[in-house]
């Protein structure tokens, strides 16, 4: 399969009724059951409204409901083409694009990414990660000449965990205290599993708490040791820092874990990228 093309995304969809009836099958079907009446019935649409009608009682359902398209008078085809635009891209869809691509206010598109985004986090979900698993930390933001590494001040911390050749999880973090990272990484990683860390004396104890840990000193320019090493996971930082360089300039602390999920769904999505968009509009 190959991502729509333009041509093809505007056939599918050609405008906000053809959207809506998408919405409406994929999350209840033409055919249900009225919870008013308490009859099997089939739902007509109503012209004035985002909204479908009992045909037996009147009542309306709607769809958008607990959807990003809820309370949004954005049309819904501009929302639906947004999200093309976020699964055709490879470093992201900044809000001044979508205000340039969609004829919107900058508020409008910037909120529509901030939700996009959210969705996207949504539909990655957080499956328990197993086997290897590489865990490191980065920093992210801050503005400060001469300071680097984890000391440096103005940055954000971002903690990840990638399942060696399978998916990568991620959280903001306010520290790299050990109490702060080992309450994640016995949240989210199965145990037993192998985990791959750097020096960081955060990480000590994990073999206590059973998990088969082992370590790389960066400190000393030790990058492998055997099978164990953090390369993937940093492979990841980079891309992610490379597109928020590139594309969105700066991030703030308040909102950068959507931009963080956004990143883990597309890194999830590497084997079928062309799904995305599909399950993204077909997953409420």
């Amino acid at each position: 399969m190959k991502n729509l093309t333009i041509k093809e995304f505007f056939e599918k969809y050609p405008n906000d009724d053809a959207c809506l009836d998408h919405i409406m099958t994929v999350r209840y079907g033409k055919a249900n059951h009225c919870a008013k009446c308490d009859k099997d019935t089939k739902y007509s649409r109503v012209s004035s409204q985002r909204a479908y009608a009992c045909q037996w009682c009147g009542h309306h359902l709607y769809p958008c409901v607990g959807t990003p398209f809820e309370r949004s008078r954005t049309p819904l085809q501009l929302w639906f083409y947004a999200i093309y635009l976020f699964t055709t891209t490879r470093s992201g869809v900044s809000a001044k694009e979508l205000q340039r691509q969609l004829g919107v206010t900058y508020k409008t598109a910037w909120r529509m990414a901030k939700e996009i985004r959210k969705h996207m986090g949504y539909v990655d979900g957080d499956d328990q990660l197993s086997g290897v698993v590489e865990i490191d930390e980065t920093m992210v933001g801050g503005k400060q000449p001469g300071k680097r590494g984890r000391g440096a001040k103005g940055k954000t911390v971002v903690m990840g965990m990638l399942e060696r050749n399978g998916d990568v999880m991620t959280r903001v973090v306010p520290n790299i205290r050990k109490k702060t990272l080992q309450t994640i990484i016995e949240s989210n990683i199965e145990s037993g599993s192998e985990v791959h860390t750097d020096e960081l004396r955060s990480y000590r104890g994990l073999n206590k708490k059973g998990y088969k840990h082992n370590t790389v000193n960066h400190g000393t320019y030790e990058y492998v040791n055997g099978d164990c090493h953090v390369n993937s996971i940093e492979g990841f930082w980079a891309r992610l820092k490379l597109s928020i360089k590139g594309t969105h300039i700066h991030v703030s602390r308040k909102y950068l874990q959507n931009y963080v999920r956004e990143f883990e769904y597309r890194f999830n999505s590497r084997k079928n990228p062309q799904l995305m968009f599909d399950e993204l509009v077909s997953t409420f």
